[in-house]
């Protein structure tokens, strides 16, 4: 059995991710803060990639209406014919531009400097600005970290540049608008706009979008109120806030035919990231490995392993790029793989997601050699970078390869050395990452490279099902051991009565495993049975206590999100004038106590997001009557193949369960990384 996942939404604070990125002083560092800071590097790659570029956009010729209109605005921008007032018919009157948006900043490693504070100057005028417009006065810094210098001027030229703060809505953005301009405001201002558009963008990044289709925009603009959709992103276009795109989409069907194309726009953050990947994964492809083995060493490597780890080894051997897919079980293939090239005397790393994903892959693995990717990324893991700055390393195996998300698959592809290889392995039906993009799963629709599928199945009972439901069948198994447990419940309250009864009581009692290593999953933090109500009950039973510190007690279980997407498990130990000690991945973290409200949830019940990438000896999935909209396959298949030993379903769906697995897949997302990849790699997407 199994729950299907969830639609991909727009993440927020809920997912466990912080509301903003300010860093805090005397945070200690995580390998989520160190890749973060890495991506510092990645944003002045960016740089130099745009000043490097030469001439407009790519497009074609053979367009009209709309996309004619935004393809004349990127060139004539792009080439400087034109100021960006004079692109279209009516001249445009003059205006400060926007500023670009700012990614939340990073948390950077202890030693480093961190990004200066906005000055208490300029948070005091923000500050004024946003008291004369009713806006939250808690804003003021949050404000003038995300506009920079001469942010109290733009809010009061711009209101709606106010949608740039994280965590800030349109209607709240109207509301400030119409208090600081009053009656020279109204919804089809084209600031409104302009501002709406970023807005929409930067809310599709999280949910995995690396662009919107121009109908997607302009609809979602239509419901904001604009009334003029398409005339407001042609001014987003021109005053370069966003960049558009044609992509073609088939072949035309005459020579006289016009090429089908769909108009994208996007954010050029992640238009250029994108555009690096898609060039990292060519230069890969397209390259030969450094002959730094001889052929009959990896031969005999090879032909020592099993099955398909000989193949995985093999395709490692002859090409720069190979994608391995399978379950918890085929992880002993990439072992093998990397136990094979230190045999070699290669310099061989895998890099996991998280710190629990270290430790259990390298408890598979003979010798060093396994980091996080942000440690790697960042140096504070792994071999360190060479002279010219790529990693030393000859193989990189990256785990968990559906949670990388293309910033940070760009920056993988671009720190390697030439000739160096790089295996991606994973499981494809898992959730995708939070985060814009679909890196493996496009990869693997373009068959661009060798592709590795494990014959290594799960094994027992729950390897059973969870393999069933990756192929969309939710099949009665047997359960000798009460593997697997169903638990009817009929509403919300007995739904959260049997959760905490089984993780309290029945798993230890009957399974023998207590429940500091039990795990609770369900499918969103609010309603009535979500993480916030669980937590709750499961604090009042297993650790009551005041919450003496911003609700939080010593022995409390919590989930920690240094950084946007990323979360780590870990237990508070104490507190004191500093913040929250934690006990993360077996080291100590202080969340100083600004950051705790937006960083720290208690954490003996998750999300399957939330969840991702771990694993526990026993799981709870709780599955409450108004989860049916969220349920989908790759929530369910995530949800129940986080259990090693015992899975519990608290079931209340009914049949919504079984239509989940069988019939709702992974909701789609927009990236352009299959058509940028097809003309540089000869095959790809045949």
């Amino acid at each position: 059995m199994s729950t299907p996942e969830t639609p991909e939404e727009p993440r927020s604070a809920d997912d466990g991710t912080p509301a903003d990125g300010t860093p805090a002083e005397g945070a200690q560092v995580s390998e989520a803060e160190a890749e973060l800071a890495a991506q510092r590097l990645e944003r002045e790659r960016i740089e130099r990639r745009k000043a490097e570029r030469q001439g407009p956009i790519e497009a074609g010729t053979k367009l009209s209406g709309t996309a004619a209109e935004l393809l004349a605005a990127v060139r004539a921008v792009e080439s400087g014919e034109k100021p960006p007032a004079t692109v279209f018919e009516e001249a445009r009157p003059a205006r400060r531009p926007a500023p670009e948006p700012v990614r939340r900043a990073p948390v950077v490693p202890e030693g480093s400097p961190g990004p200066a504070a906005p000055a208490e100057g300029t948070v005091g005028e923000v500050r004024e600005v946003l008291t004369r417009g009713g806006a939250p006065a808690a804003l003021a810094a949050p404000a003038a970290a995300a506009l920079g210098e001469g942010s109290a001027e733009l809010l009061r030229e711009d209101p709606w540049q106010l949608l740039r703060v994280p965590g800030v809505r349109p209607e709240q953005a109207d509301g400030f608008a119409r208090a600081l301009l009053g009656g020279d405001t109204g919804p089809g201002d084209e600031r409104r706009g302009r501002a709406l558009i970023v807005w929409l963008l930067e809310q599709a990044a999280p949910a995995g979008h690396t662009a919107l289709e121009m109908a997607a925009l302009t609809e979602a603009l239509g419901r904001q109120g604009v009334p003029d959709p398409e005339d407001a992103v042609r001014n987003a276009v021109a005053e370069g806030d966003v960049l558009v795109f044609q992509d073609a989409i088939g072949e035309a069907v005459g020579e006289d035919e016009e090429q089908p194309v769909r108009v994208l726009v996007g954010l050029e953050r992640c238009a250029l990231a994108e555009e690096s990947l898609a060039d990292g994964l060519a230069r890969l492809i397209n390259s030969a490995p450094k002959q730094d083995g001889a052929a009959e060493e990896w031969e005999r490597a090879a032909a020592a392993a099993e099955g398909s780890a000989a193949d995985l080894i093999r395709a490692a051997s002859r090409h720069g790029l190979v994608l391995h897919t399978g379950g918890e079980a085929a992880l002993a293939e990439p072992a093998a793989l990397l136990d094979a090239a230190h045999g070699m005397g290669l310099r061989a790393w895998a890099a996991t997601h998280s710190p629990v994903g270290r430790e259990r892959f390298a408890s598979r693995v003979d010798g060093p050699g396994v980091a996080t990717v942000a440690g790697l990324l960042s140096g504070a893991e792994g071999p360190g970078r060479d002279p010219e700055g790529a990693l030393a390393v000859d193989l990189l195996v990256v785990l968990d390869a559906p949670q990388l998300d293309v910033e940070t698959a760009a920056l993988l592809t671009e720190s390697l050395p030439d000739g160096a290889r790089l295996v991606l392995s994973g499981d494809p039906a898992v959730l995708w990452s939070v985060g814009p993009g679909r890196v493996f799963a496009d990869l693997l629709a373009a068959r661009a490279c060798p592709q590795v599928a494990s014959r290594r199945p799960d094994p027992g009972p729950l390897g059973e099902l969870v393999s069933g439901i990756g192929v969309g069948e939710l099949l009665q198994v047997e359960v000798p051991e009460k593997e697997v447990v169903i638990v009817p419940v009929r509403d919300a309250g007995e739904a959260v009565h049997r959760t905490v009864q089984l993780v309290a009581d029945s798993v230890p009692r009957a399974i023998g495993v207590p429940a500091e290593e039990t795990q609770v999953i369900t499918p969103g933090h609010g309603g009535a049975v979500g993480t916030r109500v669980l937590n709750a009950a499961l604090k009042e039973r297993l650790n009551p206590g005041p919450g003496r510190f911003a609700g939080f007690d010593p022995g409390d279980r919590v989930a920690w999100s240094p950084a946007p997407g990323r979360v780590l498990p870990g237990r508070v130990v104490g507190a004191d004038a500093e913040g929250l000690r934690l006990d993360c991945a077996g080291g100590t973290v202080v969340v100083p106590r600004d950051r705790v409200e937006q960083t720290v949830r208690h954490g003996w019940a998750l999300t399957a997001h939330q969840a991702v990438g771990s694993r526990w000896p026993a799981a709870v999935v709780v599955l409450p009557g108004d989860a049916v909209p969220a349920l989908s396959r790759p929530w369910i298949y995530t949800a129940f193949s986080r259990a090693d030993r015992h899975l519990s379903v608290v079931h209340g769906v009914d049949q919504a369960l079984q239509r989940a697995v069988a019939e709702v897949p992974a909701k789609p997302r927009t990236t352009r990384l299959p058509v940028l990849l097809a003309p540089q790699v000869p095959g790809a997407g045949e």
